[in-house]
Order: structure tokens, then C-alpha cells, then sequence
């Protein structure tokens, strides 16, 4: 996210063909997730997804359990279980492994769909929020750091206008 009110920079040249005085203006940083996250709606959204998932988070806890108990089972009586009976239980825990690995993967798929929903319809507000606070405070740019690639090493404290972004959002929304 990089918000850069360019009105300035796209002015015409003066006459005479010199560059034209610049005013570099502000630069601050955004962790744009955190700042999501923190908002009124994003608390209640994230409030939403652990309720709306925790069945399923339930589900899966219980069949990693049923595993570990019938791998224990396995273990304890490796010398007094019949082989066919070491058999089935082993064939048990391919069994439901399999079974939680596709839970998993579904439930991972979910979430993820309704995070980005959430970050989709806070992200799209939280923008006008921000271009509407750089525009009044004089910035010429804003950085959002909130990805694990950012190209931004250090930023002083002062620059960061996460918590201002957030004030505002939750007065406007």
C-alpha cells in the first residue's frame, strides 16, 4: 500500500524549462494489517471468525486425539496386541490422519477466504482513511510495513501513524 498524493509532482514545469521547486513533504508508515485488526470492526470481525470456527477447530482437536490415543494404544501393547489387531489400529491411524489432513486443509481454506473477505471490506475504507489523513497532514508518503517483505529496514516511531489511522477509522465507521 503506498499512498502518494502526487498533485505537486505533476504540476507543469515553469517556464524556461527549469524543474520545478519541490516540497518533499511527509513520509510515515502504516502497519496496514495491525491497523485493520486493531479497528472496533476488525475486533469484532475476528470475533465472528473464532466463533463462526470453532467447531471446526473443535473437530480437528478431537480426531489429533483420537491419533495420539490410538497411537499410544499401539505403543503400550506392541508385545501383548495380536498382530491382526496392531494391524487395524495402525490402519485406524492412516485412517483418520488422512481424515484431519483434509479437515485441515479445508478448514485452513476457509479461513483464509473469510480473513480476506474481512481484510477485503475493512482494507477498501481503511484506504479512503488514510489517503484523506495524508492529504490534510501534509504527506507525500505513505509505507504500509504490515508485509513480511517490506522494503522498509527502520522507521523512526514518530513517522508511524498506525494508532492515528485507527482513531480515525473508528470515528468515521
Amino acid at each position: 500500500l503506498c499512498v502518494v498524493p502526487l498533485a505537486r509532482a505533476q504540476a507543469p514545469a515553469p517556464a524556461g524549462g527549469a524543474p520545478p521547486a519541490t516540497d518533499a513533504g511527509r513520509v510515515g508508515i502504516l502497519n496496514f494489517r495491525q491497523a485493520i485488526v486493531a479497528t472496533a470492526e476488525g475486533k469484532q470481525a475476528s470475533a465472528e471468525l473464532q466463533s463462526q470456527f470453532a467447531s471446526r477447530q473443535t473437530e480437528l482437536e478431537n480426531i489429533r486425539k483420537q491419533i495420539e490415543d490410538a497411537q499410544k494404544r499401539l505403543r503400550d501393547g506392541d508385545r501383548t496386541l495380536s498382530d491382526e489387531e496392531k494391524v487395524r489400529l495402525q490402519r485406524q491411524i492412516d485412517a483418520w490422519t488422512r481424515l484431519g489432513q483434509r479437515k485441515q486443509e479445508d478448514f485452513q481454506e476457509d479461513l483464509n477466504a473469510a480473513q480476506d473477505e474481512v481484510l477485503q471490506r475493512i482494507g477498501g475504507k481503511m484506504i479512503e482513511v488514510v489517503d484523506r489523513y495524508a492529504r490534510e497532514n501534509g504527506y507525500s508518503l505513505v509505507l504500509d510495513v504490515s508485509a513480511q517483505t517490506s522494503p522498509v529496514i527502520f522507521a523512526s516511531p514518530t513517522v508511524n501513524i498506525t494508532q492515528e489511522i485507527v482513531r480515525l477509522y473508528d470515528q468515521a465507521h
